[in-house]
């Protein structure tokens, strides 16, 4: 078992979402996996392989229990029974407090397809009379989704301060796909400057309005309890 399982539609996709907040959680003791769906196989830049490693190195760098790869079609992740079913068995073999999955809209439709797939998997994981075959029945407690190119109002923000550096060697890990000028490649959106410098913007955004130096935002569809309020508002700024 582990406390949180975290989902992206392609090898890279966690580390931009919420690779921060996963490596902060390890430093505080919690246990994270990550699931790739697809292998990135329709990217213009580099190939399986390559991908393959740079996802494993990550993984590594953000202290994750395992990184699994579903082999999902890049390009055409669908809804299924079959695709359900496969992220409902990961579902109920780890059984994690929390999922993180990419938010329901986005620039590229495979993030939009693997949001509804992820969430759907999480609710039926619950139903002991789907898919028995696959194990008791299990529901996460939340599904909290991480933004890919749109961002959203955040239900919340994450002090990723400490693990920003971490976060940082885990995109950088992935050499074939991110502003890296020693990579000989097709230029991409991903890979350019302007789209790296972008996303260090933002981290740094959200913690300006955190009152940290780095923060990464979340989105969750249900009203959050608060038990502490004094203690929880009390580290944030007004």
């Amino acid at each position: 078992m582990i406390e949180i399982l975290a989902f992206g539609a392609h090898p890279d996709d966690i580390e931009i979402g919420c690779g921060g907040t996963l490596y902060t959680l390890s430093r505080k003791g919690y246990r994270h996996g990550m699931v790739d769906l697809t292998a990135g196989e329709m990217g213009t830049r580099g190939t399986v392989a390559e991908r393959m490693a740079e996802s494993a190195e990550a993984a590594a760098i953000l202290e994750a229990e395992f990184r699994e790869n579903l082999g999902m079609p890049d390009g055409n992740i669908e809804n299924t029974a079959e695709t359900r079913a496969r992220v409902i068995a990961l579902i109920r073999r780890h059984r994690p407090v929390i999922v993180f999955a990419p938010y329901p809209r986005d620039r590229h439709p495979d993030h939009m397809h693997a949001s509804e797939l992820i969430t759907e998997a999480c609710f039926y994981a619950g139903l002991a009379k789907v898919e028995p075959a696959l194990g008791e029945a299990f529901r996460p407690k939340r599904v909290v989704y991480y933004p890919m190119s749109y961002e959203f109002e955040p239900s919340f923000l994450v002090d990723i301060s400490e693990g920003y550096e971490q976060k940082v060697a885990a995109l950088q890990a992935h050499r074939s796909q991110f502003f890296n000028p020693k990579y000989q490649g097709e230029a991409t959106f991903i890979s350019s400057q302007d789209y790296w410098d972008a996303l260090q913007a933002r981290a740094r955004h959200f913690g300006w309005k955190a009152g940290v130096a780095y923060a990464e935002p979340f989105w969750v569809r249900e009203p959050l309890l608060l038990e502490d309020l004094p203690a929880i508002l009390g580290k944030n700024r007004m």
